[in-house]
Order: structure tokens, then sequence, then C-alpha cells
């Protein structure tokens, strides 16, 4: 774990400005986002990822107190998918250590892993509206289920989002809200978007903990990218429109598909 404090970064700084930016004017997670960056830029990816899960957590949880100040989170359906993502997120992590993945092994599988999650972020991105539309005017399987059916998909869809989450810091966004727009179509959109973010911080907290524990994490390049990114979200949030949602939302999926599609091959 690298604990040295280095100085100003404007590089870093500008990558949590923009990243912050994006984020507070179109709602696409950050992580998503910031680990591709942080690659880019030469950041080995067990510490891209260990790094990006804990400014995950300290970014969204200023979101979780607008959103439950608001009313817009279940914390009943929160609780569902906590119960199933912290313990597959600490199974997860304690897998890779005992697997003994390091150095070269672990990036490579990071990589790997990473590349499918930005491929899917990238098309959910893309069909996240006609998902949400069909949710709401088809009477499928899952709109059929009984509420203890329903709390037991809602454990299994946790189980899935903490060992995705865990092992590439990106997915809680896209993964979770896709399923519960598939799992509660009739919970209004405001309320999907704060229950995912309620439930994000304690799994990126914990997720980004154990990497901690693994030496994945540079605080002085957390520190930089909050620099950046706080101020970014606030601009971002307070300019958004639906004009630049149009264009950005593709131009970004496409980028997601191509690092994605990159990462894999």
């Amino acid at each position: 774990m690298v604990f040295d404090w280095p100085a100003f970064d404007w590089i870093y700084v500008a990558s949590g400005l923009l990243v912050g930016f994006i984020v507070g004017m179109t709602g696409v997670g950050g992580g998503s986002l910031m680990t591709p960056i942080l690659l880019h830029f030469g950041i080995a990816p067990s510490a891209a990822v260990g790094t990006d899960l804990l400014y995950a957590a300290i970014t969204k949880a200023g979101g979780v107190f607008v959103h439950s100040k608001h009313d817009n989170i279940n914390w009943r359906i929160t609780g569902w998918l906590a119960l199933g993502s912290l313990p597959a997120s600490a199974i997860t992590l304690l897998a890779m250590h005992y697997i003994g993945f390091s150095g070269a092994g672990m990036n490579t599988f990071i990589k790997t892993m990473l590349g499918f999650a930005l491929i899917f972020t990238a098309l959910a991105i893309v069909f996240k509206q006609k998902l949400l539309d069909y949710s709401h005017r088809n009477d499928f399987w899952m709109t059929r289920m009984n509420p203890k059916q329903q709390d037991i998909a809602t454990v299994a869809v946790g189980v899935l989002l903490g060992a995705i989450v865990t092992i590439t810091s990106i997915g809680a966004g896209a993964v979770g809200t896709v399923a519960l727009f598939l799992l509660y179509p009739l919970l209004p959109t405001t309320k999907l978007v704060g229950t995912e973010i309620a439930h994000a911080v304690p799994l990126t907290l914990l997720a980004g903990l154990g990497h901690a524990g693994f030496g994945n994490l540079n605080l002085g390049l957390l520190g930089n990218l909050l620099i950046g990114s706080l101020p970014g979200i606030y601009i971002g949030s307070h300019l958004a429109s639906n004009v630049a949602d149009h264009y950005l939302r593709p131009a970004l999926a496409a980028i997601l598909l191509f690092t994605g599609v990159k990462l894999v091959m």
C-alpha cells in the first residue's frame, strides 16, 4: 500500500474533475470511467481497482445523504442486496488471497474481468431506457414473483454484484440498476437510483478496505482524485441537460465498449 502523500498532481485532479462532471451530468457510474483512465496512466490494475473502490465509496456517500433526504431509497431492497453482496465480497477477497493471486497474475485476471464488465456497462448505458420501458410495459416471469421469491432473487443479485464489484470495481451501477429495473418495474426511477447508490456505498467500502489489505491502494492518488471529482460532480449536476445527455451517453458507451474489448482481447 502506498501511504506517502505526493504533491498536488494536476493530471489526476483533472481526471477526477472530468469523471465527476460526467457522473453529475449523466449519472453514469464513476468506476467504469475512472478505472480505465487510471490504467491509461500506467497505474497497475490491482492498485487502480483498490483505489477506485474507496473513491466510489466516498463520492457516493454524499449521494446517499441527498437521496435519503428526499426519501428516494428503499431500505428494504438495499438490505436484501447487502445480505448477498457483502458476504460475497468478503468471500471473493478471501478466495483471491488464498488462491495466491498477486503481481502479474492478479493484474491479468483483473484486466480480463474488467474488460467484460466494461462491455456490459456500455450495453447497459445504451439500452437502459429501453429496459426500463420494457419492464413497465410487460408482465413477464420476474414481475410475477411473490414477495419471498423476489427477496431471494434480490439476494442472488447481491451475490453477483459482490463478486463483480470486488474484482473490477465496477458493476454496481450498471448491473445493479438493470437488475432492479427487471425485479421492481413499478418502483419509481428515482428510488431505483437512490437504492442502488445506498447499496453501493457499503459494498465498495468493504471491497476497497479488502484491497487495501492486499496493498492495492494509493492514498495520494485517492486524495488527488477526490480534490477534482467533488466539485466536478457539483458542477455537472447543475449543468445537466437532456441535449447533453443525449449525445454524451452514446459517446461514453462507445469508449467503454472499445476499452472493454481491448482489455479482453
